[in-house]
């Protein structure tokens, strides 16, 4: 009976892992597919490095630099804002937080919860007012207001795996260097951090992926201005915003170029995954 029973799970098992990976290569095969068939009649360079996004002009032109730039500001600067922060609140958690350390963690995991639409409208409210204060921005609805809104987003991403990867470490790491006659807090930023590196990297990947995957919320804060910024106090239009803005009335070959933004956007992480992954496989051969 037992060994009926481990052969039914295996196969359920299997069926879900093959399922999984069935799911993934289909995505991929659909984006390549109607991708790779509009950079071969339009052209991968001129795709790419265009600067003019005119889907409605004839002739019809379809540069997405712009948008590339702009998802490439804003991820960069919200992991910039939201680094550093996230690192310091994991960092209380693991080890100054004690008897609170359970009410922070319940907080994070809410703010993980929380809609990103939600975060949308908080940020049309309270940051795009503050923002469209300074001096020289035209409006609040540019880079610097998305920016700010992803960090806060993708903040329980980094806090979350962050202090999961400080609290699994050997205790023993802690205690001898205490014991060896170090601080605290040299004990930690000298010990603890570099050993949970890998999972640090971690959080930064998987913060990166949300920030340079959202859409709605930074559609509703950063202006949506398909062009070439010259300043974060600029407006500009990310590849997913582009995408969501004008894929329920394209057709025919600008439908074809925003799914072709899309293929770009997946290598675009795709190549993000795996620049980390050696930077944490050569960080942890150094600790090795």
């Amino acid at each position: 009976m037992k060994n009926t029973k481990d052969k039914i799970f295996n196969v359920i098992f299997l069926i879900s892992a093959i399922l999984s990976i069935s799911l993934i290569f289909i995505i991929c095969f659909f984006i390549f597919k109607t991708g790779i068939s509009f950079v071969n009649k339009y052209g991968l360079i001129k795709f790419i490095t265009g600067t003019d996004w005119s889907p409605s002009n004839s002739p019809q032109s379809f540069g997405i630099l712009p948008m590339i730039v702009g998802s490439i500001i804003v991820t960069v600067l919200s992991i910039l804002f939201s680094f550093p922060f996230g690192i310091c609140l994991a960092v209380y958690i693991a080890y100054y937080a004690g008897k609170k350390e359970k009410i922070l963690t319940d907080i994070v995991n809410l703010m993980a919860g929380i809609p990103s639409v939600v975060y949308g409208f908080f940020a049309m409210m309270v940051i795009v007012p503050i923002i469209s204060k300074i001096p020289s921005a035209d409006s609040g609805m540019n880079i610097l207001s998305a920016s700010i809104l992803l960090s806060i987003m993708i903040l329980p991403t980094i806090v979350d795996i962050s202090s999961s990867s400080l609290k699994a470490l050997p205790q023993y790491f802690y205690t001898a260097s205490l014991a060896l006659g170090a601080t605290k807090e040299e004990t930690i930023f000298k010990i603890m951090l570099p050993a949970a590196k890998a999972g640090i990297f971690s959080a930064v990947i998987l913060g990166l992926g949300r920030s340079i995957g959202e859409t709605m919320a930074v559609y509703l804060v950063i202006g949506n201005q398909a062009r070439m910024p010259s300043s974060i106090l600029d407006g500009v239009r990310t590849m997913t915003t582009n995408i969501v803005l004008e894929m329920g009335y394209a057709t025919g070959i600008h439908r074809e170029a925003l799914i072709a933004t899309g293929m770009v956007l997946f290598v675009f992480i795709l190549i993000i995954n795996i620049l980390f992954n050696i930077i944490r496989n050569k960080s942890e051969e150094k600790m090795k």
